[in-house]
């Protein structure tokens, strides 16, 4: 089922910040980069663990741990020891709210 996620207030996020949403499946990070607001799940796909905490390049965020990076906007694992990708989440502002889209139970 689709649902949409309160985040935090619309401004809270400077470029350059980030926030996690934590649901009943894996957290979702939000972050701001340069204005755009991007959101993936906050799993590394090489090692299960957190990716927040880690450097942000760019688009790009480094796994603290073992040094993979993932694409912010895709999603995509653009560095080893990750090799899947991880998911990506559609963010709106509504209401003067930040929202994540949550579809993961979705078919």
């Amino acid at each position: 089922m689709t649902e949409w996620l309160d985040v935090c207030p619309a401004g809270a996020l400077a470029p350059g910040d980030f926030d996690v949403v934590e649901t009943d499946d894996n957290p979702i990070a939000v972050f701001n980069v340069d204005g755009d607001l991007l959101a993936i799940e906050d799993i590394c796909t090489h090692d299960g663990e957190e990716l927040t905490g880690g450097p942000i390049d760019g688009d790009e965020i480094i796994c603290p741990r073992h040094g993979a990076r993932f694409c912010l906007r895709t999603g995509a694992a653009l560095t080893p020891p990750a090799y899947d990708d991880v998911q990506t989440f559609e963010v709106r502002i509504e209401a003067g709210r930040i929202q994540v889209r949550d579809d993961r139970d979705d078919p």
